[in-house]
């Protein structure tokens, strides 16, 4: 059962209770992400979740490592474009020196001006490792391409000029303008008190402002546009993308289970006739992201360099005869399965449930049962597939990135396609 409270101090709380587990996942949920970044601090989102593990007025970091091994307790963090989760896992018995420890590098990071320029070291590899990895660099490229001059288009990371002119102040003024208690979700999911829960948290993170100024949110009009990079690697990597449906969007369901028929399995369309039955690739795919106001359907496949255009070529033939064709009930029936089998295996862990509550909370004010997701999920017919289905078959909606050897035009691959 889920349950939600505003605390006293405005704080918003979302709880699930799984009695028959020996373990509670605790996550301090912040609306606050790459989106919310000037051009001038892009990446310090990133930058901020890094520095508060690295010590507070009383501990160090390692001190902070040890105080979470001695309860045989996990802690992390992640950052996405909209938000930016701290975490930690417990056995249920330990939940309060947990709690304690997580809301300490919360509140109190000392933001050390050593540890700082030590962790833009850090965060720099981090962009090398991005660099390095094509497939990853692709489709931060695509970001580029499909929202520029929106906020969706900044790199999580930012920069290595953004990362290098941080300063305490700048962080600061961060987190006194975007780490406001209208603007985070705690989220507790396993076997726990309630009352306990609340109590640990009340009045705790009554120091922050109480409210985020709001900003006018840039959105410029759709372009589709193309991205061309050279390097000297082995295979060629192929990012097509289109505009797609928000987190908040009644066919969000069907958007996934389309998603799952077109490149989303082993079974999958692309999967079948890119890599099965042409040998063209070792890895294609399709995926959707959907944010609180914008989200996309984009398609990956990594090839030869001689296979660029064939690959394509393949990819919108497959998007023809989903235009041209639709679907069968054999497909709808099969996508339907394994996505219910996959949001059900990920609610296995506290973990899982603990970000499903506080993502949804806070990106959307409200959370669904498991039943009422699957319940979604069943009721998606086919007139809804081929409806949503309209929105990513216009090949001329497209926009591309490919990263490879030699310079190439890819709109014009695309377009002749």
């Amino acid at each position: 059962m889920i349950t939600s409270k505003k605390l006293d101090c405005g704080l918003r709380i979302v709880m699930e209770k799984i009695p028959y587990v020996q373990s509670v996942a605790v996550g301090i949920w912040a609306k606050a992400g790459s989106v919310d970044e000037k051009d001038e601090i892009l990446g310090i989102s990133h930058y901020i979740e890094h520095m508060l593990f690295k010590g507070t007025d009383k501990r160090t970091a390692k001190q902070i490592a040890q105080d979470i091994d001695k309860i045989g307790a996990q802690i992390n963090a992640f950052t996405s474009k909209e938000s930016t989760c701290y975490y930690v896992k417990s056995l249920s018995s330990n939940l309060e020196q947990a709690a304690e420890v997580l809301l300490d590098m919360f509140l109190n990071s000392s933001f050390d001006e050593t540890e700082m320029e030590k962790e833009k070291r850090v965060v720099y590899e981090e962009i090398n490792m991005v660099e390095d990895s094509p497939e990853d660099d692709v489709h931060d490229l695509l970001y580029e391409v499909l929202f520029k001059g929106a906020p969706l288009a900044a790199p999580i990371l930012g920069t290595r000029k953004t990362i290098k002119g941080f300063t305490r102040e700048k962080i600061q003024s961060y987190i006194n303008d975007e780490y406001t208690r209208d603007n985070i979700v705690i989220a507790v999911a396993g076997n726990f008190d309630e009352n306990e829960v609340c109590s640990l948290f009340e009045g705790k993170l009554k120091s922050l402002n109480a409210a985020k100024v709001s900003k006018d949110i840039n959105m410029p009009d759709y372009v589709p546009r193309f991205k061309v990079k050279t390097k000297d690697i082995e295979q060629s990597h192929i990012c097509l993308g289109t505009k797609g449906l928000t987190l908040g969007d009644d066919r969000y369901h069907t958007m996934s289970l389309l998603n799952n028929i077109m490149g989303g399995s082993m079974s999958s369309r692309l999967f079948q006739n890119i890599r099965e039955e042409k040998g063209m690739a070792y890895a294609v795919y399709s995926y959707t992201s959907s944010y609180t106001n914008d989200g996309f359907f984009g398609i990956y496949a990594g090839v030869s360099h001689n296979m660029v255009e064939p690959a394509v070529k393949a990819i919108m033939e497959e998007l023809d005869l989903l235009r041209t064709r639709g679907i069968t009930e054999a497909e709808l029936s099969t996508a339907k399965e394994q996505l219910k089998g996959s949001y059900i295996f990920s609610l296995e862990s506290v973990n899982g449930r603990m970000a499903a509550i506080g993502k949804s909370t806070l990106l959307l004010g409200k959370t669904l049962t498991a039943k009422e997701v699957i319940d979604k999920i069943n009721a998606v017919s086919m007139d809804d597939i081929m409806e949503v289905a309209q929105k990513i078959t216009a090949i001329d909606r497209y926009s591309g990135v490919l990263l490879t050897r030699e310079k190439k035009d890819l709109k014009k691959i695309l377009l002749n396609s």
